[in-house]
């Protein structure tokens, strides 16, 4: 089945240089870039897009390292889009990440862990939408 999924290469991996190492690894796996995106986030699409960790624990130093540089938000599109991106992008925790994957191999901590991909059609949905509006 055909899907969409948002992905954003977060601050680390804009500041070490490998968004073209990890859009490489998503184009092998035959997904296409609907859209692409280079931007800088403030605290308020910070907070929109991570609803649901706001009030944990972990989020502010979380919001404060995704607003701490610029990013790259993309949209794929592919056969089980979601599930390929959250396979190739490997476990949150990049120290435990399987070798292979983006955060196996270039990772180096749990909270700077290089990429995000949306969970789930429900959260594709949203996440799209408000990333790319005109895509929602």
């Amino acid at each position: 089945m055909t899907q969409r999924t948002l992905v954003l290469l977060k601050p680390d991996a804009v500041r070490r240089g490998l968004v073209g190492n990890v859009l490489a690894r998503f184009e092998a796996k035959g997904l296409s870039i609907v859209a692409l995106e280079h931007r800088h986030i403030d605290g308020a699409q910070a907070d929109a897009h991570y609803a649901e960790h706001v009030e944990r624990d972990f989020y502010p130093p979380l919001r404060a390292f995704v607003t701490s540089g610029p990013l790259v938000a993309l949209v794929l599109e592919g056969d089980e889009a979601i599930e390929v991106v959250r396979a190739i992008n490997g476990s949150t925790d990049g120290r435990k990440a399987a070798p292979g994957t983006i955060r196996g191999d270039l990772s180096l901590s749990n909270r700077e862990n290089l990429v995000h991909g949306s969970d789930s059609p429900e959260s594709a949905a949203r996440e799209i939408a408000l990333w790319f509006p005109a895509l929602g």
